[in-house]
């Protein structure tokens, strides 16, 4: 893969579900290393650009590059082995589970069957393994609780750690910050910048002080259309952008 090739592109991306259409014609890449947000009103084709990225749904029309190859068509779980995971808007753990259990199951999925003659070495090792990433989040002091025991925003923080079992080269993360305190907020921003020194995110989110306090770039759609792309300054000098989403004025 050439330096200059983006590691996630789409080319001519458009979504239709019967005579709607999500997603017209959209072509960004996603460089190497970069946090980009994905923003827009609502209905602007922010979910359906990020089922597109993830592999929920090949576009209608158009192409996914992962490092140059199109895999749009692709199974999601053969985006997922390729290195794209993802975390939702609404928390998806297994809550009767202890912290420490989510994560090894999830590392366990991403290795072969796990089965009664898989010798304990191997087991050690996906606990080892859940108990790093636990650690990278902040929640390796939690490993035994209750995964319905955390506060929401553990549990956002416990679902990336569960994303991150596949080894990521792109993690997406879909509102990673809905529905939390300020004091959750920022200590899941910090989970996101940590772990944004080693792969590329891709969020989609509200709160707009946040995206420009953190994005290396923003992608902006208006309508399933592409509309602006840059860093927080160029998109906060838009005027485009501030007609139709941040509002004359806005501070």
């Amino acid at each position: 893969m050439s330096h200059d090739t983006p590691i996630l592109a789409v080319r001519g991306a458009t979504m239709r579900f019967g005579g709607f259409t999500a997603l017209s014609n959209v072509t960004a890449d996603f460089p190497v290393g970069e946090l980009t947000a994905i923003i827009g009103p609502n209905g602007a084709g922010k979910s359906t650009l990020f089922n597109i990225l993830s592999g929920a749904f090949p576009p209608t029309e158009g192409e996914v590059l992962f490092n140059g190859t199109n895999v749009a068509g692709k199974r999601q779980h053969h985006f997922a082995r390729m290195g794209i995971s993802k975390s939702f808007q609404i928390t998806n753990v297994f809550p009767e589970l202890s912290v420490q259990e989510n994560v090894r199951v999830a590392v366990q999925a991403m290795t072969r069957r796990f089965d009664l003659w898989t010798p304990r070495s191997r087991y050690r090792e996906m606990i080892d393994r859940a108990v790093e990433l636990l650690r990278v989040v902040g929640l390796e002091n939690h490993r035994g609780r209750l995964a319905s025991e955390l506060a929401h925003g553990e549990q956002r923080s416990l679902e990336i750690a569960m994303a991150m079992a596949c080894e990521p080269k792109v993690l997406l993360l879909d509102e990673p910050t809905a529905g939390m305190s300020p004091e959750e907020t920022v200590g899941v921003i910090d989970v996101i910048l940590t772990l944004a020194k080693s792969c590329t995110i891709i969020l989609v989110e509200h709160k707009m002080k946040l995206v420009m306090d953190i994005s290396d770039q923003i992608l902006v759609l208006h309508h399933g259309e592409f509309l602006a792309k840059g860093a927080p300054h160029e998109i906060r000098a838009n005027d485009e952008v501030k007609r139709v989403y941040l509002g004359e004025g806005r501070k």
